[in-house]
């Protein structure tokens, strides 16, 4: 932790200052150049001196011309590697980092060992084997990874601490390891050892000083070009860094340490018994050189001494030439089928989320039209210049804490024409499996009954790419063909809702999110989500949460707390249905059901039976406290094992349905209204009377009467069930959408009577209430999985499963959703009683937009 910290704040240091830190690296380079100059020194073999080595033996020319060519072929893998990422931008930062890097290596060599060109010739295959454009690319992707231009900085510094203590290590490690080389005695080996190990310093030092300062100006300075747009954006490339970030493994790490620790001390033995005799070997003939002079002019000159044409150096220029060609002009079509792939809108199918070894992911646009089916007609993802629409996935339906959701393997260009039913059935198979089929190839087996429609993620073993091709399936049966074109599917977590939220996935619906508050509630300030298409509704409840802040608040009170479930079961007579309501009734019976109940759930607890007679039918609603899940699987589950319990004793009792509609759910009921479901909760505050006149706009006087008139008398009048209030379902339900509940509660949930009445000496203030006896709330399972209703969950203090006391958070939400009720309540009745409805409306509530044409008859 220690460590990692110490990177951290080194890369806020390096992205805070990179003018700072790009300055420092230059200087300390040329101050390394420029050693030679003052030191007097300036015989440089190769250039104006001619050195009398040893006799090369043709062999060692042979083996020198191959391995620089490995090399040569090592970089131009790597930099194929970077292509298939499908960002420009990391080819050029690669680039500048190989140049930068050889540029600092070559100088250390030159002027600090004395080494002469021909020697840095052979010193440079070396270190284009030990380069690691990998961790550089790493980074680069950290930063490419960026929403805005803002979090640039932030991304660098997190990747510096990610990659900072991993690189080190292996740094260490490599020099030591190579450092060994140069105890052999052997010269020529010593030599190259040395380069070696000059090349993992360079690296490491490019690495931790210019490469990162460097990374974060440029980028800075690219995005203010776009106006604070990224035109750099990774957005796909996210879930791959969240592997990196994944602890390393921590015996290899002990390995490497042990290890750099044995060879310290190997270095640091063999210098101190060899340092009598390094005087010795020092010393340097003066007659093993002769300057040279020059016979042509001097730029030909030193070129010439510099670059000799000989046979080996023609060989590598030209392999060199052939590789750069093959790269440049020959690679681009068949780099269109592994690019990643994008629909016109430039979206991306992937799933956000984060680290890292080599993790590629399968990618379908699953939306392409007809006739364009050719992969090369597609263009290179992610230009300089170009921006792409991404949504943020830190708030989609992530795993990917792995989040967050890693990439599969890139898509292989498809064939150019489908294969043959058999031939797909046998792919599907086989151990590649459905995967390795195009889309086109999917849809064949799908038709053919191979593949259900509805089991496309799991066949495929990619949601988005299932959700694509079912678009695909569906869209030729639509009246308008291009009916889903503005339905977005892409960046969402589709593990989360498959098996638990919906099936048949076409996409996800993007409703707009506003904020209310904000609202005092138990001396606490709330910010409250509420996601609705209704103008004007938010702007009026965060009037109300503003009124009722200004009057010190609401208080709130939890009356009761229970989850039902009513079975309807059938005897032979209703003398018997008769006398199994009272065996019920009788306390003892009563505990042996509650225990065969309570044995099915850590939480659920039956609190309470209330049984109903029709004829030989009996009507069984069991109420339980469910901690902070709603709870209606559970009750499912306790009460088909009580009622397992209750036919031991009643063989004759038959289970016609284990819901019958005596609990009730989703129906405007009685019951509900009367004993309760869920969370009962009563909330009430005080409004002064000189906010009511100031902010509302109105009178106490003017609100008590429509009160009355309005939520009590009219709604009597209506034969209303739970509804004497004004609107309570609008807030309801935006709370219920924003935080991941079951909209259809709603109708329950908006049970509620709303009283106003004059308050204070002199009648001049305002006491409201909002008693609401049926709310169905949790926050644990269903809709609070997801990312965004999550988010909107922790904006409140309420996610998840309270451990100290199971269902507080529940029963908090409940209170949160009464208070802001009693909010809207009391805002919409003040526009009432002002007459300052319809203005609002048609201020707040009618779109300018024009309104999208009718469907074709």
């Amino acid at each position: 932790m220690l460590l990692t910290g110490m990177f951290k704040h080194y890369g806020d240091f390096c992205t805070h200052h990179p003018w700072e830190v790009i300055v420092s690296t230059l200087t300390v380079t040329l101050c390394l150049a420029s050693m030679r100059v003052f030191s007097g020194d300036n015989q440089v073999c190769g250039w104006n001196i001619k050195c009398h080595d040893e006799d090369v033996i043709s062999s060692d020319g042979i083996i020198l011309l191959i391995t620089k060519c490995l090399a040569v072929f090592y970089i131009y893998y790597q930099f194929q590697s970077l292509r298939k990422a499908g960002s420009k931008y990391l080819l050029g930062i690669a680039g500048v980092f190989i140049i930068f890097s050889s540029f600092l290596f070559s100088t250390v060599v030159i002027n600090l060992l004395d080494k002469e060109l021909r020697g840095l010739s052979e010193a440079i295959p070396f270190f284009l084997f030990l380069v690691d454009l990998s961790k550089a690319s790493y980074l680069a992707q950290y930063a490419l990874c960026s929403d805005s231009s803002r979090q640039v900085r932030e991304n660098i510094a997190r990747g510096i601490e990610v990659l900072g203590p991993m690189i080190t290590l292996d740094a260490m490690v490599q020099v030591l390891v190579i450092g060994v080389g140069t105890l052999s005695g052997i010269k020529q080996l010593e030599v190259m050892c040395c380069f070696g190990c000059i090349s993992v310093m360079a690296n490491y030092f490019v690495f931790m000083t210019f490469f990162p300062a460097c990374l974060t100006l440029f980028l800075e300075m690219s995005s203010a070009r776009e106006g604070e747009k990224p035109s750099w954006h990774l957005n796909q490339i996210k879930k791959a860094l969240e592997a990196e970030e994944e602890k390393p493994n921590p015996v290899a790490q002990r390995v490497k340490i042990i290890m750099a620790g044995g060879l310290v001390l190997v270095h640091l033995l063999s210098r101190l018994t060899a340092s009598g005799s390094m005087d010795q070997s020092s010393e340097v003939a003066d007659g093993f050189i002769q300057r040279l002079t020059p016979e042509a002019p001097l730029w030909k000159f030193y070129l010439m001494n510099s670059f000799p044409l000989d046979i080996s150096q023609i060989t590598l220029l030209t392999f060199i030439a052939i590789l750069s060609i093959k790269y440049a002009f020959f690679e681009q079509d068949d780099e269109g089928g592994s690019q990643l792939k994008r629909e016109d809108s430039s979206e991306v199918d992937l799933i956000c989320a984060s680290p890292m070894p080599s993790v590629k992911e399968q990618i379908d646009d699953g939306s392409d039209k007809e006739g364009e089916n050719s992969s090369a007609e597609r263009s290179p993802t992610f230009r300089i210049g170009e921006y792409l629409d991404f949504v943020d996935c830190s708030v989609q339906t992530e795993p990917i804490e792995n989040a967050c959701s890693i990439l599969s393997d890139i898509v292989k260009e498809p064939p150019s024409e489908p294969r043959t039913l058999e031939e797909c059935k046998r792919i599907m198979k086989s151990q590649e499996g459905a995967a390795a089929l195009t889309d086109d190839e999917i849809i064949l087996l799908v038709n053919s009954k191979d593949i259900p429609a509805y089991n496309l993620e799991a066949s495929l073993g990619d949601p988005t790419r299932g959700v694509g091709i079912r678009r695909r399936l569906l869209m030729p049966l639509l009246p308008m063909k291009d009916a889903l074109d503005t339905l977005p599917y892409t960046n969402y977590d589709y593990s989360l809702v498959t098996g638990a939220c919906c099936e048949n996935v076409i996409g996800f619906m993007p409703i707009p999110v506003g904020v209310a508050g904000p609202l005092d509630l138990d001396g606490k300030k709330y910010q409250v989500p509420m996601a609705t298409t209704e103008g004007c509704l938010v702007a009026s409840t965060n009037r109300g949460c503003r009124a009722l802040s200004s009057s010190g608040g609401v208080r709130s009170f939890i009356l009761s707390d229970g989850m039902t479930r009513g079975p309807v079961v059938r005897l032979t007579s209703a003398k018997r249905a008769s006398e199994v309501k009272h065996w019920l009734e009788d306390v003892d019976n009563y505990a042996l059901v509650k225990d065969s109940f309570d044995a099915t759930s850590r939480f659920a607890r039956l609190t309470k039976l209330h049984i109903n007679v029709a004829g030989r039918l009996l009507y069984i609603r069991f109420q339980a406290k469910t901690g902070d899940a709603m709870g209606m699987n559970m009750l499912s589950k306790g009460t088909e094992q009580a009622l397992n319990k209750l036919s031991e004793f009643f063989s004759d009792i038959e289970i016609l349905s284990l819901s019958g509609n005596f609990c009730t759910d989703k129906k405007p009921a009685a019951i509900n209204w009367i004993e309760g479901r869920g969370k009962s909760v009563v909330c009430e505050a005080t409004v002064p009377g000189s906010i009511v006149t100031t902010l509302l706009k109105t009178t106490v006087h003017s609100l008590v009467e429509l009160n009355t008139s309005k939520n009590l008398i009219g709604s009597a009048m209506a034969g209303s069930i739970g509804g004497f209030n004004a609107h309570a379902a609008n807030i309801v339900t935006a709370i219920f959408i924003a935080c991941g509940q079951d909209p259809a509660q709603n109708v329950g949930s908006s049970n509620c009577i709303t009283l106003m009445e004059p308050s204070g000496p002199d009648g001049k203030d305002l006491y409201i209430s909002c008693t609401m006896p049926s709310i169905e709330v949790g926050t644990v399972g269903g809709g609070t999985v997801l990312r965004p209703q999550a988010a909107c969950l922790d904006m409140l203090g309420v996610r998840g499963a309270n451990k100290e006391t199971p269902g507080e958070n529940s029963s908090r939400l409940a209170q949160v959703v009464c208070a802001t009720v009693m909010a809207g309540e009391l805002s919409l009745m003040s526009a009432l009683a002002a007459g300052h409805l319809v203005r609002s409306h048609l201020k707040h509530n009618r779109s300018s937009v024009n309104l999208a044409p009718c469907a074709p008859n």
